[in-house]
């Protein structure tokens, strides 16, 4: 340890520390602007310049090492001249524009400048004027003369998205920050670099002239998307969220959101909003009062008797899944589930508990090597992939395992690409390839298996199979939660004896929906669809009605994360509980309390809550969630079968239509990775089909079919086409795996 000296104040600190270091652990703040702890050093700002005893000049505080004995002044009046002649430089060609900058009130230059700034100016030549540039539907980059070049957009790119989207060009007062020619920013991180931006040049393009931020009271939340349950600050204006911005919590999202995350708040009041109860009759839907609905759906279920099927969102809350199921059985019946989008129940009652990561998040960082099954990893969990990248770069090998061989913008060791009926045959065999060598050679090894390989026909398999492995290399094995409540469900008793896949097999006489839009959040959307068809009463909890409406009975407006209060446990187990961070709109009611009254309705016992904390008590019962979680199966490993000799489906679930919320999010629906669907395919098995790109294609799975362009792309392996799900238009397709018919479509020339 060294021993430093700042502001007259001793402090030790690691070999290798910045006085920038030193500093912060004393508490002293020094100016900065191209500074942040989570980027690399690129002192191009010099605002921090200090002074240090026997240096001949000021030196900048975020690149100065320190030294055993080194004394230094941050506010001398050495220091502070130097610090006002960095801003007096700053100023020279800024715009004075703070009345209708968006970043006025939060904006670090404005602040500085107050502390650090003259009232005037010496420089009375014109300024300088940047054009506006169009970087995407996210991030507006309208007033780039405000940029003053600290590049902390730039080093976000390269460093923690992975992909360098901007960068400066230009020397002197002609740099200016750019994207790349006819490129916009795509990146699923990209809203950070609006955090990031010391001054109003990057802004949130959603957000821009709604508000001002002292207009705006915040509340703490969690994310309700993927499964890492993302801290969250929710900004309300008279009852409006009006923005989304991260909570710190550094061993769950650090200080990073998602695009996913920061911007599905768009959809809240979508003009799909269901505010108010619906009941169809004679065809026709009627808006009602809730006790007529409630009425009607009591009677429709005690018509029903004991055969009623429950299926509920793993995106719901604790609270809403474990009234859910309570539901069901309290009815005598067990046709109750969650996991919408699995196809294998092979395992059903051999787990010992809820299938979690298997570590704490931030133990993903000191991994030394990690085998990584079936994920479309970028996509599927944004921060999870950053924290690998990271790892990665501090020598973590990485190895994949999948049925695409996407970019996940980071370092890869070893990568596997198989058709998805190869899967567990390739991993079987994993061991014997460069893949085990690196798997054997490490200290601390984790296999993780994602959404692809958790919703694979031979699901249960590929766990048993990395089981085995796992328990050879001493190694843990995990699951990259899908939902915010993926382990949550399980916690809730959410899934019964009867699963998803039974239930849509045997549409039972009435169906509850939690949250769910089952021609888009099913492994089988086409057999989901018919099977909510055959059922004969159906009731809709759900925030939005458009798809609803295609197949309910009843509707039911339930108020989605931001107005109920809840608890998502998310993929490490972490119980995290919220509040509403506004009021229901219109007559919307939280989902807990619906199901509470309709339990009454029923005269069922056991459902007389108050609060959603006593329904959270009551459902984790004083149990330590920790004891509740596990990844051990007692499935039998079988020996791997041989692939299917068709062409075979690879479908992923697009980042922007996992759930009905990012689903209805207007600027996250501009972006690239909204793209419609394609039939995604080789050159080689284009040229077999004897179609070109553009082209048009009819698809068949079984006795589904779709319609769709032919796109080329390398990353699908051979005799496998990529077509997306979760969209309207492949849910007529089918199932999310199996083999596929494809022929080309005639299309007659225009007369």
């Amino acid at each position: 340890m060294l021993k430093v000296e700042v502001d007259g104040k001793e402090v030790e600190v690691q070999h290798g520390a910045t006085v920038m270091e030193a500093a912060n652990k004393l508490g002293i703040y020094v100016p900065h602007f191209c500074y942040h702890k989570k980027l690399s050093i690129a002192a191009n700002c010099r605002m921090c310049l200090v002074e240090v005893e026997k240096a001949p000049k000021p030196l900048p505080a975020c690149a100065t090492p320190c030294t055993d004995g080194m004394k230094i002044r941050t506010h001398s009046e050495y220091a502070q001249k130097a610090q006002n002649g960095v801003m007096e430089f700053l100023l020279i060609n800024h715009p004075l524009d703070c009345p209708i900058c968006d970043q006025g009130g939060e904006c670090q230059l404005q602040d500085l400048a107050v502390g650090y700034g003259k009232s005037n100016s010496r420089y009375q030549e014109e300024k300088r004027v940047i054009l506006p540039k169009e970087v995407g539907p996210l991030v507006a980059a309208y007033e780039m003369s405000r940029c003053i070049q600290c590049t902390r957009c730039v080093r976000f790119g390269q460093e923690i998205a992975g992909v360098m989207e901007l960068g400066m060009i230009g020397r002197g007062e002609h740099s200016e920050i750019v994207a790349f020619v006819g490129r916009t920013v795509d990146s699923e991180l990209s809203g950070n670099m609006i955090d990031l931006c010391p001054v109003g040049a990057l802004t949130s393009k959603p957000f821009r002239y709604t508000a001002r931020t002292w207009e705006l009271a915040r509340r703490k939340s969690v994310s309700p998307h993927d499964g890492l349950g993302s801290n969250l600050i929710v900004q309300v204006k008279q009852n409006t969220v009006m923005r989304v911005l991260p909570l710190e919590k550094e061993d769950i999202n650090e200080c990073w959101l998602s695009d996913k995350d920061r911007f599905s708040y768009e959809g809240l009041n979508s003009p799909d909003r269901l505010t108010q109860p619906m009941v169809r009759k004679d065809g026709q839907w009627q808006e009602t009062d809730w006790q007529t609905a409630l009425e009607a759906v009591a009677a429709g279920l005690k018509a029903a008797g004991n055969d009623v099927g429950v299926l509920a969102s793993p995106h719901s809350t604790l609270e809403e899944l474990y009234l859910a199921q309570k539901l069901a059985r309290a009815l005598g019946s067990e046709k109750v589930d969650f996991r919408l989008r699995q196809s294998d129940f092979s395992a059903d009652g051999k787990l010992g508990g809820a299938p979690w990561l298997g570590l704490p998040i931030a133990g993903l960082g000191t991994l030394d090597r990690v085998l990584v099954v079936g994920s479309f990893l970028t996509k599927d969990h944004p921060l999870i992939a950053n924290r690998l990248r990271q790892a990665a770069k501090r020598g973590m090998k990485i190895s994949i395992l999948h049925s695409t061989d996407d970019d996940l913008l980071m370092r890869v060791a070893n990568k596997v690409i198989v058709p998805p009926s190869e899967l567990p045959n390739a991993l079987s065999k994993i061991m014997e390839g460069p893949v085990g060598e690196s798997l054997k050679s490490g200290k601390n090894v984790a296999i993780l298996l994602g959404n692809f390989a958790q919703q694979h026909p031979q699901a249960a398999q590929l766990h048993a199979i990395a089981q085995s492995i796992a328990a050879s290399l001493g190694a843990k094995v995990g699951f990259l939660g899908e939902a915010a409540n993926s382990v949550g469900g399980y916690i809730a008793n959410a899934a019964g004896k009867v699963n998803a896949g039974a239930i849509l097999a045997s549409p039972p006489k009435a169906m509850l929906l939690l949250n769910t839009e089952v021609g888009l959040d099913c492994h089988d959307p086409r057999k989901a669809l018919a099977a909510v068809d055959k059922s004969g009463f159906v009731v809709a909890l759900s925030a939005f009605g458009r798809e609803a409406s295609a197949y309910a009975d009843v509707m039911l407006p339930i108020a989605p994360f931001t107005e109920t209060p809840g608890t998502f446990v998310n993929t490490e187990g972490r119980v995290q509980t919220f509040h509403a961070t506004v009021r229901p709109l219109g007559e919307t009611r939280p989902a807990w309390k619906v199901l509470r009254v309709l339990g009454s309705l029923l005269g069922l016992p056991g459902f007389d809550f108050e609060t959603a904390e006593q329904v959270r008590v009551e459902c984790l019962q004083g149990r330590d969630v920790a004891t509740l979680l596990s990844n051990q199966t007692s499935v039998a490993v079988k020996p791997a079968g041989g692939g299917a000799s068709g062409v075979q489906r690879v479908a992923d679930v697009p980042i922007y239509f996992a759930d009905p919320l990012v689903r209805r999010s207007e600027p996250l629906q501009k972006t690239t990775d909204a793209r419609p669907p394609a039939a995604r395919m080789s050159a080689r098995l284009m040229a077999e089909l004897g179609v070109a790109e553009g082209d048009r294609v009819r698809v068949r799975l079984g006795e589904g079919e779709a319609e769709l362009a032919v796109a080329a792309d390398e990353r699908v392996p051979e005799r496998c086409v990529r077509i997306s799900a979760a969209h309207p238009w492949t849910a007529s397709l089918g199932a999310m795996f199996g083999e596929l018919r494809i022929e080309k479509v005639s299309v007659r020339a225009a007369a």
